[in-house]
């Protein structure tokens, strides 16, 4: 998580909590979370920092859609961060 912004990292969570999904399907759980529009510009170089750093794979889904998965690397530092939290939230 070193090095992520908080919208990376709130992207992770969003492409761990669904089943590989499109990049239209994360940006409609940020814009949610968010309550603003999140342009496309924001969303895909951010995603593509986050299969940069290994923690996201991108998988062609069709010839316009790629599904995105989290990595087992991105899993764990998911779960670090989660764990992180608790220590002092619970």
């Amino acid at each position: 998580m070193h090095g992520l912004t908080a919208f990376q990292r709130d992207l992770l969570f969003v492409v761990a909590g669904k089943s590989k999904p499109a990049g239209v399907a994360i940006k409609d759980e940020i814009e949610e979370y968010y309550e603003k529009k999140i342009h496309y510009g924001r969303l895909y170089p951010n995603l593509d920092t986050l299969i940069d750093k290994g923690l996201v794979e991108k998988e062609k889904k069709d010839g316009r859609t790629n599904g995105y998965i989290i990595t087992n690397r991105g899993r764990r530092e998911l779960q670090a961060r989660c764990d992180w939290e608790n220590k002092y939230y619970n």
